[in-house]
């Protein structure tokens, strides 16, 4: 296993960090750095998105033809890495990342030639049509339905959980199209314009946020909404392999460059907080506690290296992709802890008001410990989507350990 980088691969990662440096504005920074979910205002989004897209580097995964790089597995992990670990707004996930590989794989021409470039040119904003009220860990159980209705379907029923729905221009969504045999065996894949009659959306309010335009989580109800048939992605009743194809792509993320990057900001709070009459940097007990999470997220590091190395010699991944979603969700979350920790009593205030760009409101404290509970709280979903890490340990027994 070769995991040393190459003369050519440090002048790239140079490359990346100078963009980074001239292009990710102050302006950006300061947002990302107030951002408890991730997720800013929509316009900071599309712009970001538009100057990686003219620089070539919006989609690092995609194949040339559709208009990726061509970067070789290691470029597309030093890439990851360095945006992780600088703090970029990372591109929104759900066109680029997960419905985007889907069209290419079981698109037709027609699908492909109309939902590409504009996924690429962050031209439109998707959303992901997934998990139900009582439908979220077993999908299978869904019951948002369609019926075929001469060239269209009439789809009815809802989603829930479903991030910025309230900015989305499509949903990709599984709907149940027949109830005989096997679950898995009558659930269809489809695209659905926002705008169609029949849908609304409804705001979850979440405790750390308010019902304003920008807050995360939404349920997406469907009333007697007429879709074209020529939206639907493969074949009628075999989305459960769609889905599948779909959510190995949202499982399988980099997360060495964001953990590294929250360890670092851990060490130096801790250089600027005390505890007992000195710095909390040297106290013993949280010193041990950093070091566990600096060696775990090392140990994070090598196995994405051994998988990039196994990709790179054209070997498939298999079920490591399940082992990183668990370790380095589960990591995203003690860092989190261990942030609120540092903070002490500073993280305890919530004011939205402080969050919001261009605020004129005190906070409570350093800027560092602005966001430090509210991300916490939110970092709590990091071990269930895509897949929660108990359903990630069933894969792992199965595949690896043969139990």
């Amino acid at each position: 296993m070769d995991i040393e980088y190459t003369v050519e691969e440090e002048a790239f990662r140079a490359e990346v960090k100078t963009f980074i440096a001239e292009n990710h504005t102050a302006e950006i920074r300061a947002r990302t750095a107030k951002s408890l979910t991730g997720y800013i205002n929509k316009e900071t989004h599309v712009a970001w998105q538009k100057a990686l897209h003219k620089k070539g580097w919006i989609a690092p995964n995609w194949p040339v033809e559709y208009g990726g790089p061509g970067w070789s597995a290691t470029q597309k992990y030093i890439y990851e890495t360095e945006m992780q670990k600088a703090g970029c707004l990372r591109p929104v996930a759900f066109g680029l990342k997960m419905v985007a590989p889907v069209i290419m794989e079981f698109g037709t021409p027609e699908q492909k030639a109309q939902f590409l470039p504009d996924i690429l040119e962050t031209n439109v904003w998707w959303c992901q049509g997934y998990s139900e009220p009582g439908s979220g860990s077993d999908l299978a159980s869904l019951q948002c339905r369609a019926v075929p209705d001469g060239d269209d379907y009439i789809v009815n029923g809802s989603k829930i959980w479903t991030t910025m729905a309230q900015r989305a221009d499509w949903i990709f969504c599984l709907v149940r199209t027949s109830s005989e045999g096997k679950r898995q065996e009558g659930i269809t894949f489809l695209l659905i314009p926002m705008t169609t009659p029949g849908i609304s959306v409804k705001a979850i309010v979440l405790l750390d946020q308010t019902d304003d335009p920008d807050q995360e989580v939404n349920q997406v109800f469907f009333d007697d909404v007429r879709v074209p048939q020529a939206n639907r992605i493969g074949d009628e009743n075999a989305g459960w392999t769609v889905a599948k194809y779909l959510l190995e792509f949202e499982r399988g993320n980099a997360y060495a460059g964001a953990l590294q990057g929250g360890v670092a900001r851990v060490r130096e709070i801790a250089k600027q907080e005390h505890a007992d009459g000195g710095r909390l940097i040297d106290d013993p007990a949280f010193a041990a506690k950093l070091a566990q999470c600096e060696v775990t997220v090392e140990a994070i590091q090598y196995t994405e290296l051994r998988t990039l190395s196994a990709l790179s010699a054209g070997q498939r991944v298999g079920a490591e992709s399940s082992i990183l979603k668990c370790q380095g969700s589960s990591m995203t979350q003690e860092i989190g802890e261990l942030t609120v920790e540092a903070n002490a009593y500073y993280a305890s205030p919530f004011d939205r008001g402080v969050l919001d760009a261009g605020a004129n409101v005190a906070p409570i404290g350093p800027d560092y410990s602005i966001a430090a509970a509210g991300r916490y709280f939110n970092q709590r979903k990091a071990t269930i989507y895509g897949g929660s890490n108990e359903v990630q340990h069933e894969i792992v027994a199965k595949r690896i350990l043969g139990m």
